[in-house]
């Protein structure tokens, strides 16, 4: 049982250290990962500012719906988080076809290497670069916007579970991949869907109630909304208890779905011998 967990870690440890090597390897992708999330919500906090007037007249009313005048970091937290859901669907999620692209997927996935364990190593690389982009879009946030995010242990906790919500789903995108061979339709679906009933630039209170109540059923929406009641608002746990349960019963949900799907995906390709189709 030692040996089987020493030899699965350590495909874990070989396929991360790969994937950071290749990624370290194009340094216009590196720029290009830091400067997207700093330019686009740049752009949607000077279409705010315009709907806002020029004294500002319209901030009481956002505060009410939202209980903080903040805009600026409200727009900055929905905005950020979801880039980085997009950048895990499209790196964590489409690393199978990368491995297509390479050449590399059929030879390494007949050897006797765990491949969920090679999966999660490349996904370990692909979320510490996605993650990149996000604290740098908050510096020059706070940089240039002045604006304050308090990063409590609570706020952490948060981002971890987030974490785990959006690796679950990316684990199940990257399943898709052996099915379909392709994955860009399908995340354009799902960080539409994010996109419009997330509350990513306006407060839920401003939705129908239809809209609403899709957003509940989104985990991407309680992690944006906890962030912005812990770091912008001061709301203590008491406040957010039942949001940050829901959130964590999502996140365990979608990692263990992600899991299984990618087992049963991964028997059915080898069972019908698919694996090497492009």
């Amino acid at each position: 049982m030692s040996r089987t967990i020493r030899c699965t870690a350590r495909v874990f440890l070989a396929a991360a250290r790969r994937d950071f090597l290749i990624t370290t390897r194009y340094a216009d992708f590196v720029v290009g990962m830091l400067v997207w999330p700093i330019l686009m919500p740049s752009l949607t906090v000077f279409a705010a500012k315009a709907l806002a007037g020029p004294d500002g007249a319209g901030l009481s009313a956002f505060a009410e719906r939202t209980g903080t005048t903040d805009y600026v970091g409200f727009v900055f937290a929905g905005m950020v988080l979801w880039m980085w859901l997009n950048m895990v669907l499209w790196s964590v999620g489409g690393e199978l076809r990368a491995e297509q692209r390479r050449g590399t997927l059929e030879s390494n996935w007949m050897t006797p290497a765990p491949r969920l364990a090679m999966l999660l190593g490349s996904g370990l690389n692909q979320m510490i670069v996605s993650v990149m982009p996000v604290f740098a879009s908050l510096a020059v946030c706070s940089a240039a916007w002045g604006v304050r995010f308090a990063a409590t242990p609570l706020v952490c906790l948060v981002f971890l579970v987030s974490t785990i919500a959006m690796f679950g789903m990316a684990l199940a995108f990257a399943s898709l991949v052996l099915f379909l061979k392709e994955l860009n339709a399908a995340v354009f679906f799902l960080r539409g869907v994010f996109m419009v009933f997330c509350g990513l630039t306006s407060p839920l209170a401003v939705l129908p109630p239809w809209m609403r109540a899709v957003s509940r059923a989104l985990p991407l929406t309680y992690s944006i909304d906890l962030v912005r009641r812990l770091s912008l608002a001061g709301a203590s746990y008491a406040d957010v208890s039942r949001d940050f349960w829901v959130l964590t019963a999502f996140a365990a949900g979608l990692m263990a779905a992600g899991c299984l799907a990618f087992l049963v995906v991964d028997r059915a390709v080898r069972r019908n011998g698919t694996l090497g189709q492009y």
